[in-house]
């Protein structure tokens, strides 16, 4: 599959990119669509779900957990899966 087939997945949000690839998985489960459409549209699966993953780490990453004193006070912030 060329990058630049599915250049237009790296645009779409996460919940159009999530949209679509439930489209595409519904189409395939269905076994209505031709061989060569089927290899089609599971390319784009393919790239969207890449996109999807993406778009779920950078957000995990921006994620924070508040830290508390003893009193339950705010003292600041953590990545949330700090170890």
């Amino acid at each position: 599959m060329a990058d630049t087939a599915h250049d237009d997945v790296k645009t779409l949000s996460f919940e159009a990119a999530l949209e679509q690839l439930e489209q595409i998985v519904a189409k395939l489960e269905s076994g209505k669509a031709p061989l060569a459409e089927s290899i089609a549209i599971y390319e784009r699966g393919e790239a969207l779900k890449a996109h999807c993953e993406t778009l779920l780490k950078t957000a995990e990453a921006r994620i924070e957990k508040i830290t508390l004193n003893r009193e339950g006070k705010a003292t600041g912030t953590e990545p949330l899966d700090a170890n």
